[in-house]
């Protein structure tokens, strides 16, 4: 897994933008509604998971995904260790499962609740995702205090046709699909 060196958080030739503060900027991210997931791993570092709504796709050749792992979570260390994830889209009524996985609850009482399968990778599938994304971590980017993980997706499981799970506005918001046909 290739590391990065911290990212140059200079913009040589750019007027001098007004500073924003950390909470006008978390107010700001609170209406940018996404996805909730639960991005697990297994292996010698350790079982481990954590919530996350900052993924997003990347490319599709090789299809990747970025995930935002913050270094202080408590998954942090079994995530490198491990170098594998797998990221659990969440379906609408996953809401307790996702507090559970949000750094509230001790880690080793996480995968109590819920159903799970071991991926290829080894890391823990979720019954009942939406769709979960089995991954090699192939880059790993220092920003701030999270570490932004390029993932390459070396499997897939579909959960169905079920409601999407989304955070918006601090709230949790089912979602329905289109209807296939």
């Amino acid at each position: 897994m290739a590391r990065s060196a911290p990212l140059d958080e200079t913009n040589s030739g750019a007027a001098k933008a007004p500073a924003i503060s950390r909470e006008q900027y978390r107010d700001a991210m609170a209406r940018l509604g996404a996805a909730v997931t639960i991005v697990t791993t297994d292996g010698p570092g350790g079982r481990a998971g954590f919530t996350a709504s900052a993924v997003c796709s990347v490319t599709d050749s090789p299809p990747t995904l970025l995930v935002c792992l913050n270094k202080s979570s408590s998954a942090a260390h079994a995530v490198h260790a491990n170098g594998v994830v797998c990221v659990n889209t969440l379906a609408a009524g996953h809401e307790a499962l996702s507090n559970l996985f949000g750094g509230r609850t001790p880690p080793e009482e996480r995968f109590a609740a819920g159903q799970w399968h071991t991926s290829a990778t080894g890391a823990p599938i979720l019954v009942g995702a939406v769709v979960a994304f089995d991954c090699r971590i192939v880059k790993t980017v220092e920003v701030g205090t999270h570490d932004v993980l390029f993932c390459e997706v070396v499997g897939l499981a579909e959960g169905g046709g079920r409601e999407g799970l989304i955070y918006f506005s601090r709230r949790y918001h089912a979602v329905a699909g289109t209807p296939e046909g």
